[in-house]
């Protein structure tokens, strides 16, 4: 195996995860200020303005929908590397159009509240850029990865997200230093998202440099070309065989509908739900605003977003050395079992208003349970578990109902969080209770559903499923 080149074209395609992380985590920074540049001049009731906030920061989330159910057709179609291609011109587009809302229709930073409706366009342009990455940077790596580190490499994709969470936590907090709260209002939100068009336009220069995935080149019939790449990744004297059994994989198999087996498709669907359910979503988008629900200052509710980003990519660290010696199943487990302890820890400190310390440890314990296990686990098995055939159009699917779900959750937690009954009775506890419960019925479902793929090639997976040709 030519170690350099695999874990350099690795590196590029997690370029794609570090543009996930950072485009869905830097509106975490700029909530207060999109509410009072957009949201507090129409002078809205309580319920539709915190319903249009819920709108505002999960409305990138519909473009990931969108993004995600069509990268199966693109990326089927058009290959892998073009479609990463597109998802990076994607993510240029709407740090640009993000950042200055105005553009076409005003001079660049001259818009005011009425451009609402395209601030929330352009957000939703690099939606379908993160929901294309989501899909087809793992996907991309798993099928360029040896079966011994493919585990390790894909994984590698999910630290790069929460690398690319934990960068824009330090670099919205550096541009909010910059001025009062006035300027962040009016401009220091703009430079927030404006930052994302550097790392836009890294990745589709480096993706101009890697090779198309070989399992698509079979799939096209271009054998030769898919030889030559595995011939400089492996260097080895069984490509030829490699290329019989990925040929083999992909003819004649049944895809219409539930033939592949309800079970293949339980377990894709649900494991993509149950990674949203669980709630780490809220815990990233909105970790300024629950800290300071907890009593804590601006500054402080900041700092402490970024202490939540270190810890997601420390243990995010620990999923990537363990992964392909422990397996994926105990890992979901073991992190299903962790984050419903501390949710419910944490709902009934909300109860009892007995806020501290102890807070603080079950949101990051939170955090360390998912990133070892539901966060990079979900992609790995995602982008390996499904047959060779029918890989970029299942996964599409899963990773679609992985974004509705998400969608479905960030933003209602705004209406639940701040509903004034809940809130009376219950002070925040409601809403991370159920998400203790959702973690209880993960650790079942991954019991139950999930096989273990460790060791497993990516031809091996129709005897896994005992799928027929």
């Amino acid at each position: 195996m030519n170690k350099p080149l695999v874990y350099g074209i690795a590196l590029v395609a997690t370029l794609g995860g570090f543009l996930f992380g950072y485009d869905t985590a830097v509106i975490s920074g700029a909530i207060s200020s999109l509410d009072s540049f957009f949201i507090q001049p129409y002078h809205f009731s309580d319920t539709v303005a915190h319903t249009l906030l819920g709108v505002m920061v999960s409305g990138a989330l519909l473009g990931c929908v969108a993004g995600s159910a069509l990268g199966g057709f693109f990326s089927q179609k058009y290959g892998r590397k073009k479609s990463l291609i597109f998802a990076a011109v994607l993510f240029a587009c709407s740090g640009i159009g993000s950042a200055m809302p105005e553009i076409g229709f005003a001079m660049p930073g001259a818009g005011d509240h009425t451009y609402l409706w395209q601030f929330i366009f352009y957000r939703i342009i690099g939606g379908m850029g993160v929901g294309l990455a989501s899909m087809l940077s793992p996907m991309y790596i798993a099928e360029i990865a040896p079966a011994a580190i493919r585990g390790k490499l894909v994984s590698w994709n999910q630290l790069a997200i929460v690398g690319g969470m934990l960068v824009v936590y330090f670099v919205n907090f550096a541009i909010m230093r910059q001025g009062d709260t006035l300027w962040n209002e009016q401009v220091g939100w703009r430079w927030m998202f404006a930052s994302s068009i550097v790392p836009a336009v890294l990745f589709l220069l480096c993706l101009l440099f890697v090779p198309e995935s070989p399992r698509w080149l079979v799939m096209q019939g271009r054998e030769k070309k898919a030889t030559d790449i595995l011939r400089k990744l492996t260097a080895g004297a069984t490509i030829q065989e490699e290329i019989t059994a990925i040929r083999s994989s992909v003819e004649k198999v049944v895809v219409k509908g539930l033939k592949l087996g309800w079970r293949i498709w339980v377990a894709g669907l649900l494991l993509s739900a149950f990674q949203q359910l669980v709630g780490i979503q809220v815990m990233l988008y909105y970790a300024p605003e629950i800290f300071k629900s907890m009593g804590q200052s601006t500054d402080s509710a900041m700092l402490q977003t970024v202490l939540v980003g270190v810890v997601n990519v420390a243990f995010t660290l620990v999923a990537i050395f363990t992964v392909d010696k422990f397996g994926r199943k105990p890992l979901l487990m073991l992190g299903s079992m962790g984050m419903c302890i501390f949710m419910c820890i944490l709902a009934v400190s909300f109860y009892t208003h007995n806020l501290g310390l102890i807070a603080l440890v079950c949101v990051l314990g939170f955090v360390a349970s998912f990133a070892f296990s539901w966060g990079p686990i979900t992609w790995v098995l995602l982008s390996e578990m499904f047959p060779n055939a029918v890989r970029s159009r299942l996964m599409s699917v899963a990773v679609a109902v992985q974004w509705i779900t998400n969608y479905a959750v960030s933003s209602t937690f705004p209406l639940l969080d701040k509903n004034e009954w809940l809130l009376n009775n219950l002070n925040h506890a409601f809403s991370f209770g159920l998400f203790g419960v959702m973690a209880a019925l993960s650790c079942i479902f991954a019991w139950k559903f999930i096989p273990e793929t460790k060791g497993k090639t990516l031809e091996d997976m129709e005897q896994i499923w005992k799928i027929k040709k």
